[in-house]
Parts: structure tokens; C-alpha cells; sequence
């Protein structure tokens, strides 16, 4: 076996191993709600405030998949934003801080629509690209206060193919971010050795 597929093997390996040290108790379906939250396109400057946000998926070992992420009640200015991303989006571990019980996490796969009906706005969230399929934003997990916060640095969202009605409201590959504090219910606690 050459170097260079050993390397690869080792890469593709890593992964898988580092999955197994992790702990997420009770695990199994679970749904996270959020008071305010607020969904930015950064390249504009553009805060849009919804009055809540709620996901949903399963968590096991390895920390499991969200399956749906909505915004509620979302209003910019005198319009009102629906979003909605809906597909698996995995929910995976990168670090944990044994001393704060805090582990640092990575939601990925993301890919949903956001609309204006009042104008005819219709817009697509995603990654590198419009039909990527790996919109990617960093969190916290907080033992604690039983609580996964999304932060607005350290992703990759962008908005892609905007209609028409957007014109002069989010413009194609605009930046965009959202943040969020999500209260798990059942409560979760995730360790790793």
C-alpha cells in the first residue's frame, strides 16, 4: 500500500473513531426551541428578527442528525420572511471542554428556501453553491444549560439564485448567518473522554 492511500484510509478513518468517544444521554428524538432569533445577510448588513426558531432530529452516539430547522414569526422592516430548511443535517462534535462541560459543534449539510410573499421573493440557502448541499454553521452544546447556541461566525451560508421580486433586497451569493439559543427537550448531556 502506497503512502498516499495509507494517508487517505487514515483521513477517511479519523472521523469514524472520533465519533465513538462520544456520549449523548438519553439521546434518541429530540427538539430544540429558541426564543429570538436572528437571521443576518452579513454581506448587506440586513437583520431579520424572528420571534423563534425550533429544530428537530435524533441524537446517539456520535451526536446525532437534525431533520428540520423553522423560523417563526420573522419580519424585516414592514415585510415578513418565511424560512424553512427541512433534510438531514448531521449535528457533530469537534471538541469538548471537560472543565466547562461545553462541546464544539459543527451543523452541516444545510439547505432550505427563504420567501417574501408580499413581493414575490423566493431565495435559496446553501454553502458553496445554490444546489450544494453543504451549508455549514458552528455551535456550542452547554451541558448546564441544556442548550445548543448557534453562532453567526465560523459558517458558510449564502444565499443563492434570489428571484426577481429580491431585487434590491439580498443579491446572489450574499453572505448570511443566523443565531440562535436552543433548549433541547428531552434534556441532553454530551461527554467525551
Amino acid at each position: 500500500m502506497s503512502a498516499t492511500a495509507a494517508s487517505v484510509i487514515g483521513l477517511a478513518a479519523a472521523p469514524a473513531l472520533a465519533a465513538a468517544n462520544w456520549t449523548v444521554k438519553p439521546g434518541g428524538a429530540v427538539t430544540g426551541t429558541a426564543g429570538k432569533t436572528v437571521v443576518t445577510d452579513a454581506t448587506k448588513g440586513v437583520p431579520v428578527t424572528c420571534t423563534s426558531s425550533v429544530i428537530k432530529g435524533t441524537l446517539k452516539k456520535g451526536i446525532g442528525t437534525l431533520t428540520s430547522l423553522a423560523f417563526n414569526g420573522c419580519n424585516a422592516s414592514v415585510f415578513t420572511v418565511a424560512a424553512t430548511i427541512t433534510g438531514k443535517m448531521p449535528l457533530n462534535a469537534t471538541a469538548y471542554n471537560a472543565t466547562t462541560k461545553v462541546a464544539s459543534m459543527t451543523i452541516t449539510k444545510i439547505h432550505g428556501t427563504i420567501s417574501v410573499a408580499a413581493i414575490n421573493c423566493k431565495a435559496t440557502i446553501d454553502g458553496t453553491g445554490g444546489a450544494a448541499h453543504n451549508g455549514m454553521v458552528k455551535a456550542t452544546f452547554t451541558n448546564g444549560t441544556n442548550t445548543l447556541k448557534v453562532s453567526a461566525k465560523g459558517g458558510n451560508l449564502h444565499i443563492y439564485n434570489p428571484s426577481s421580486g429580491c431585487s434590491g433586497i439580498v443579491s446572489n451569493k450574499d453572505a448570511v448567518n443566523f443565531t440562535g439559543s436552543y433548549k433541547f427537550s428531552p434534556k441532553q448531556t454530551v461527554t467525551s473522554p
